[in-house]
């Protein structure tokens, strides 16, 4: 793999994702029971938005640097907002949180994280990002082979029955890794069918994606719900012209947090010609 998330900290993607993981990371906190997080694709856990990488592609500044400089606001977006000051009140004014760093924040001193990055620079650094932490293990290996490894999730000889995976691939295979994350998602809801499961994929054109959420209904989850952020029109195959989040098993009514949240981004991040879309594929419990 040679994809380097620091070129894209902070992108409008990283906005909707970080968004979105943190209100689920909030609806798990709710209850006093233990949880579990495995972020499967973690990479370094904490960004610099003012390093060469990051320079050079300058994503962050149509992504969370303009939301930050926009008005508008939600009890999820302010979650957001209060989490990336809090980052950089530790680690300087250009920090941007990655997801290790955002669940490490986000739950509880009961609760276990997972991240496994295969790169080990990276891996080398998320460990160093989040040495102290007795919540948090760092692996360095498959993301995909770690579902099977780690679900269902135990603290000791005791199961953790609740919790959330997150899938956040590089899609440097393009669209043929939708054939491992169906299947990781598949072993995972059989695996610990109560988790919830939070897929990430880029939008280029529609039409590329309508097979893999047709096949996405299909998964052994009580509820498929889709949420996508567009930024531009899709015309563009070259370009990442948004992106989406697929969520398997979300908390109950969370499709009302995410109606609240979508229009919010939109207008901060693509005032003009940008679009969102909320839609179940699956809902058993309607």
């Amino acid at each position: 793999m040679n994809y380097r998330h620091a070129f894209h900290a902070g992108n409008h993607a990283d906005v909707l994702k970080h968004t979105v993981l943190l209100a689920l990371c909030d609806a798990l906190a709710a209850k006093p029971a233990a949880c579990f997080a495995l972020d499967t694709h973690a990479g370094r856990g904490l960004y610099r938005l003012d390093d060469d990488a990051a320079s050079r592609t300058g994503e962050a500044g149509e992504g969370v640097l303009a939301l930050l400089r926009r008005a508008g606001d939600t009890p999820v977006l302010a979650r957001y907002r209060d989490a990336i000051a809090t980052c950089r009140t530790r680690h300087g004014d250009t920090a941007y949180p990655g997801s290790p760093w955002l669940l490490a924040h986000a739950l509880r001193e009961q609760d276990r994280i997972a991240c496994c990055e295969l790169q080990p620079d990276e891996a080398a650094t998320l460990k160093r990002s989040l040495a102290g932490d007795p919540r948090v293990a760092v692996h360095q290996r498959d993301g995909y082979a770690a579902i099977n490894a780690l679900l269902p999730p135990k603290s000791g000889a005791t199961r953790i029955n609740r919790g959330l995976v997150l899938i956040d691939p590089p899609y440097e295979a393009q669209r043929a890794e939708f054939d491992p994350i169906l299947a990781a998602l598949r072993a995972g809801l059989e695996r610990w069918p109560q988790g919830m499961f939070a897929l990430w994929y880029p939008i280029k054109q529609r039409a590329t994606l309508l097979p893999f959420l047709r096949r996405a209904a299909h998964l052994p989850a009580k509820g498929v719900l889709c949420a996508e952020l567009m930024v531009r029109r899709e015309e563009s195959a070259l370009r990442m012209n948004g992106s989406g989040l697929l969520l398997c098993n979300p908390p109950w009514r969370f499709e009302q947090t995410l109606a609240t949240l979508l229009p919010v981004l939109q207008a901060g991040l693509a005032p003009a010609g940008g679009s969102h879309r909320l839609q179940w594929l699956r809902n058993d419990e309607a």
